[in-house]
This record gives structure tokens, C-alpha cells and sequence, in this order.
């Protein structure tokens, strides 16, 4: 789950697109978010000692991925403290310098060092009865770090901020009560903010008469792509429902979002080769394949419990923001910019997130509610309902994958993997169509994060294309690399299937790194993958085994085991158990690393069988979860995460195991019922005779 990365190529494209908007006449210039390198006199401001007493200020979002428990571990163990002797603040844009967004899975393996160091560098000034005054951080060897040394699998650490949240405490946004505070919300047509939208008609006057009116506000800064907004303001949520129901809006929509499927094989008749090639061999022209499949992965929500919401308070010239992003700093360019205001003017809190997954990186709700507060000179609270996630929300793309490879020796010598997808870091959340276009001539690193493929095949063609969509599309957890893996690992086992090899030592023979093929053999050896039948019967139900594995942004590494039932009649499927092995490196606090793995695999099971969004005339037709559905504790099956840690670097876990997990139950589905699933998500597979 990250948010719209910008590299030093794309800041260079982001540079010619704003001399080619100046040029063109277009004014408007998104924020492109700014996400320096942690460095480590950086960290030196995380970690502070005053009046008896530390501080650590987490320079990471928490968002239920428990990276400030994590990081609480880090500091106590470096300093020889207790957890009590150490609180745990969340940071905001002047507490700490800029720190670039929580995404990627980046936390541990690019924060944890430098704090250690600094923790470590400060622990021994204190030592040297040195208590005050700016340290210079030591740039300590890791293996002299307390912090990294492995922890006993019966060590447990207190939640951050686990007391709060079981006894109430404001540590969400939507928690969150300031005096005199009212509240806001946005207006826009019921329709996608990809399709231009006015305000034909509404009836002010009876929604002045409101009981509990406050205001109407409109502004251009209300726009959200190109749907108007109109603003409204009340004391009370329940006055804002009477306000909006008494204003009677009216819209017009001008065109339609009708979504044309994408369509790997109508995308290669008019295109013989992917624009972006990410594989370029020459494979042989006259000879058949051995395996040939299409996969299509739908349109997906994030599906956080938590809408976004922000607290904004205009005061004395100052604008003060409480947030649930995963990027504050972002979040407070986005306003300077927009409201026209320095930097000195505006600071922004960040508050506990719930959920997330690369969903709540760019400026929506928040810049609604700055722009309300700064409209009445007060403090106003907008918070968006499930309807206005799944309309105004940008969405995981839906791909289209056709995946072919020859055999040779009962191996992969030849393997194409074509591909059509839509935009995901270049989001059309915040690029508006021109400048997208002037993107797609690089491509987009989050279509193609997971597209490599983990084994050794010596000659690969592997590229993809992308359309925009009349909805918004953007990061969702992993980015490409969960319908990427799902296609892959699809494929892998057709040849392994095709090769009549056990999909086990198959995919051994074709692995040289040696921690993917730890964790595969990990992975068999927990579910007893030698032991037992690929493939039984039970009752009325067909049972199935199926393996995948992966590797996630070239340095974390997961393989799956998934047992599924199938039921003979009605082709119902249900996952009845699952095994992971996951290499994440040092594992900090494994509790925490346990659980986002084993979140991994709840949102597997969603991506096969559960989770998909439809798209009707004015664009996202789904309101709520009812239209939307997500896994239920009754589908979440028993699951056995093995870690492991043979003490290499900590390289990250929130979203390792989403390259190979939800794989793992379609190759299961085929071993149970003989079908191949080549359109998810897949409920219900009938199997074969």
C-alpha cells in the first residue's frame, strides 16, 4: 500500500509537464509529494530526554500496522528502559522534520536503523552524564545495536496506544472533539469525479431553517476533479443529515463512466508489443505454447472501517489540521498551496489511521474541511460516509493478464506475461488526463511492482499497457504486485501441472535465491505438504492443497500453502486453512509481524473469492459494504504463520505475503475441482467430472 511515489525520472517528467502546463495555459499543478531519505542525524529528533523522562515522536503513520509498538521496542531496548519510561507521541509537521509517507512496507527496514543509532547515540551521552544540549548521532555497527539482536519467541510488548484505544481515548480523527467545533460536509453529484458535474438547483432557504444550520459555503476549491462541490456546515451530525436533506441538490453530470472491460487480448490486436516492456527477449515464433491463460482482476475497494475524516481549525491566521492520512507533510502542502498560506501558517497533526492500505495518501477530506474552518474562522470536523469512499475514493485498477510459456526439460524456457492495467502511482486521483498522458510515457512502477517473475527462466517477454479509467484508480495494498502474483503463480502451476511435476519441486528447481526457497520449503514442511493428497474427497465436498510463493520489492520473501473445500453440487468454495512462511528479515516484534501476515492472507482470501467493485453509467455503483462486500469472520480460515529470521536485514512485512497468498487458494481451487479460476474473485467453481 503506497502512496504516488516520485522518483528522481518521474520529478524530471513532473518538471517538463509543468513547463508544458505553463505553455499549454493550464493552471492548475497538483502537489507532488516530496519523500526524502530517513536520515541519521534526522532520527536524533525522534528520541528526546527531558527532565528524567523519554519521548519517542514515531516518524511513521500508525495505522493498525502497530510500526510505533515496533518502534517503542527499538528505543526501550537501546536505551535499557522500561515501556512506562518511554511515551509514545505520534508526530506532526513541526515536531520532527519532514518525513516521507507511510507506504511501502518501508517502516522497519528504513527507520528502524537510524532510530537505534540514535537511541543508542543517546543512551551513551547519558552515560557520559551528558544530559542536554544537540547530540550528533553515531552511526553505530548493526551488530553492536542491542535493538537487532533476536528476540525470544516469548517476549511480548505492550500495544502503543492499546490503553486508549480500549478506554475511548481520541486517537482517530473521527474521535476527535475541539471546542466549538461544527460540522461539515461536502455535496457533489452521485457520480464519479472523473465526470464533469454542476449544481443545477438547491433550496438554500429551507436549509437555512434548519435547526442546527450553520452555513453553505461555496468555492472552486471544493472541485474535486471535475465535480463541483458545495459545502455545508451544522452544529450537530444530525442537523448536517436535516441541512443536506432540506437543501435538495440537484446535479447535472455531463457523460458517462461507462467502464469498457479491459481486455489483454483486444489490447494486443491493436498493439502487437506492451508500450512498457519490462522483459524484452525474442521468443520463438513458430512453435506452440505449453500453457496459455488469461487472468482479469476486478475494480477492488480498501475497504478501511474507518472513513477518512479531518479536524480543521482556522485561528488567529493559523491553520491547525487532526488527520488520518498516511502522509501529514503532504497533507499540509496541499493546503498551503490551495489556501494560498506559508508554511509557517498551517500545521497538521497526525492522528491513528483505521486502515488504510494505500488508500488515504492524497489530499481529499482534508482539504474540505481547511477550506470550511477557514470559511467560518472556527473549527469544523468532515468526515466521509461509506457512499462517498467507494464514489470519491480511487480504487485497486482492474488488470487483464495473458500469461503463455513453453516447457522445456520440465522447466520454463520461454515465458511471456502481457498485461493491461490502469494507472496506480500516476493516480488520476490527483493528475489530471493531460498530465497522465505525458506520464504513460514511462509507464508506472506500481502496474509493474510484482511482475518479475522469481524464478529461472532464461529467455522473458514481459511488458504491459495502461488506459485510463472513468473512475479512480490508484495504490491499494501491494500495488501491482498482488494481481501481478495472482497471474503468475496462476501460470506457474498450469506449467507445473502441464510438466506432471509436483508444484513444490517445480518451483524449486527453477529458484536460485535462497531465501524464496526457504521460505517454499518452510512453508510445505509446516502444512505437510509431502504427506498429504493434492487432492480428497469429503462428504459432499472435493478438498484441494495448492502452493505459491514470492518475493515482495526484491527483498522480502513469502510462500503459501492454501487447503480449500469445494463443494461437489454447488461449487461453492470455502478456504478451510492456511500455512505461511514469510522472510522478512530481523523481525523486531514478532506478535505485530504475525498479525500483518496473517492480514495478508484475510485480504487473499478476499481478492479470490470475496472482493470486487461494479462500474454503472455514473460510475461506481456500489454504496456499501452490502454492495461491496468484505470477508467476514466466517470466511477467515485457521492460519499457521511460520517466520522466519536467519538475521538478515529487516526489509518490511506489511505487504509481503499479498504476492503469493491469494494465489495459493486459486492453485488450490484447481487441485480440488480440476478448474483453472481465470476470473476472480471465484465464489463458486464447478468441478469437473
Amino acid at each position: 500500500m503506497s502512496a504516488p511515489t516520485i522518483t528522481r525520472r518521474s520529478t524530471l517528467i513532473s518538471l517538463s509537464g509543468l513547463w508544458v502546463a505553463v505553455m499549454a495555459g493550464c493552471a492548475s499543478i497538483p502537489v507532488v509529494p516530496k519523500r526524502p531519505a530517513p536520515k541519521l542525524q534526522d532520527a536524533m529528533a525522534w528520541i528526546t530526554f527531558v527532565d528524567g523522562r523519554y519521548t519517542l515522536i514515531v516518524p511513521r503513520v500508525e495505522m493498525g500496522q502497530h510500526i510505533s509498538t515496533a518502534m517503542h521496542r527499538i528505543a526501550c531496548t537501546e536505551l535499557g528502559a522500561a515501556p512506562e519510561q518511554v511515551a509514545v507521541v505520534l508526530h506532526d509537521t513541526r515536531r520532527i522534520g519532514r518525513v516521507r509517507a507511510t507506504v511501502g512496507s518501508e517502516s522497519i527496514g528504513d527507520f528502524a536503523l537510524p532510530l537505534a543509532r540514535a537511541c543508542a547515540t543517546l543512551r551513551e551521552a547519558l552515560a557520559r552524564g551528558k544530559a542536554s544540549g544537540e547530540l550528533q548521532a553515531q552511526p553505530i555497527p548493526l551488530a553492536e545495536l542491542r535493538a537487532f539482536a533476536k528476540p525470544s519467541a516469548a517476549q511480548t510488548w505492550p500495544l502503543a496506544q492499546g490503553r486508549e484505544i480500549v478506554t475511548g481515548k481520541p486517537v482517530f480523527a473521527s474521535d476527535l472533539r475541539l471546542p466549538g467545533m461544527h460540522y461539515g460536509r461536502v455535496l457533489r453529484a452521485d457520480a464519479s469525479p472523473e465526470l464533469a458535474s454542476e449544481l443545477l438547483s438547491a433550496n438554500r432557504q429551507a436549509a437555512r431553517l434548519v435547526n442546527g444550520f450553520i452555513a453553505i459555503v461555496e468555492s472552486p476549491l471544493l472541485t474535486q476533479g471535475k465535480a463541483q462541490g458545495v459545502g455545508i456546515v451544522a452544529a450537530t451530525p444530525a442537523a448536517l443529515d436535516a441541512v443536506e436533506a432540506a437543501l435538495q441538490a440537484q446535479w447535472r453530470v455531463l457523460g458517462t463512466a461507462s467502464l469498457t472491460e479491459l481486455d489483454i487480448d483486444g489490447a494486443r490486436r491493436e498493439r502487437a508489443s506492451p508500450r512498457h516492456r519490462l522483459q524484452k527477449a525474442s521468443l520463438s515464433a513458430d512453435q506452440a505454447w505449453d500453457v496459455d491463460i488469461r487472468i482479469d482482476v476486478p475494480l477492488a475497494a480498501h475497504a478501511a472501517i474507518e472513513p477518512r475524516c479531518a479536524v480543521a481549525r482556522w485561528e488567529a491566521e493559523t491553520m491547525a489540521l487532526w488527520v488520518g492520512s498516511q502522509d501529514v507533510y503532504y497533507q499540509a502542502d496541499v493546503i498551503q498551496k490551495r489556501l494560498d498560506l506559508s508554511e509557517r501558517q498551517v500545521q497538521v497533526h497526525g492522528m491513528r489511521v483505521g486502515g488504510a492500505f494505500g488508500g488515504k495518501t492524497i489530499c481529499t477530506v482534508e482539504l474540505e474541511a481547511a477550506v470550511l474552518a477557514k470559511s467560518l474562522g472556527g473549527a469544523v470536523k468532515v468526515q466521509w460516509n461509506r457512499a462517498q469512499e467507494l464514489r470519491q475514493g480511487f480504487h485497486r485498477p482492474p488488470s487483464s493478464h495473458r500469461l503463455r510459456a513453453r516447457l522445456q526439460g520440465g522447466r520454463i524456457a520461454e515465458w511471456q506475461h502481457h498485461f493491461v492495467s490502469s494507472h496506480i502511482l500516476f493516480t488520476n486521483g490527483v493528475l489530471p488526463a493531460w498530465m497522465q498522458q505525458f506520464t504513460d510515457f514511462i509507464g508506472d512502477n506500481g502496474v509493474a511492482r510484482g511482475a518479475a517473475l522469481p524464478y529461472d527462466v532464461p529467455r522473458q517477454d514481459v511488458g504491459f499497457d495502461l488506459v485510463r479509467l472513468p473512475v479512480l484508480t490508484g495504490p491499494w495494498r501491494g500495488l501491482g504486485a498482488g494481481p501481478n502474483g495472482l497471474a503468475i503463480e496462476s501460470a506457474v502451476d498450469e506449467c507445473a501441472i502441464k510438466a506432471g511435476v509436483d508444484p513444490l519441486d517445480f518451483r524449486l528447481a527453477q529458484v536460485s535465491e535462497p531465501r524464496l526457497a526457504r521460505v517454499l520449503r518452510a512453508a510445505a514442511a509446516a502444512s505437510a505438504w509431502a504427506q498429504t493428497p493434492r487432492r480428497g474427497q469429503e462428504g459432499d465436498e472435493w478438498i484441494g492443497r495448492g502452493i505459491a510463493c514470492g518475493i515482495y520489492k526484491e527483498k522480502s520473501f513469502a510462500a503459501v500453502v492454501a487447503e480449500v473445500a469445494v463443494h461437489a453440487q454447488s461449487g461453492r468454495v470455502r478456504v478451510r486453512r492456511m500455512w505461511c512462511a514469510h522472510d522478512c528479515g530481523r523481525v523486531v516484534e514478532p506478535t505485530q509481524v504475525r498479525a500483518q501476515v496473517e492480514g495478508n492472507l484475510v485480504w487473499a482470501v478476499g481478492m479470490a473469492l470475496v472482493e470486487a467493485l461494479s462500474v454503472g453509467p455514473s460510475g461506481i455503483e456500489a454504496r456499501s459494504f452490502a454492495d461491496a462486500p468484505i470477508v467476514r469472520f466466517a470466511d477467515v480460515p485457521r492460519m499457521d504463520v511460520v517466520l522466519v529470521d536467519e538475521g538478515d536485514a529487516p526489509s518490511g512485512a506489511g505487504e509481503t505475503a499479498i504476492v503469493c497468498a491469494a494465489a495459493a487458494i486459486g492453485n488450490a481451487i484447481r487441485a480440488a475441482s480440476g478448474v483453472r479460476v481465470q476470473r476472480f474473485p471465484a465464489s463458486s467453481v464447478l468441478p469437473r467430472a
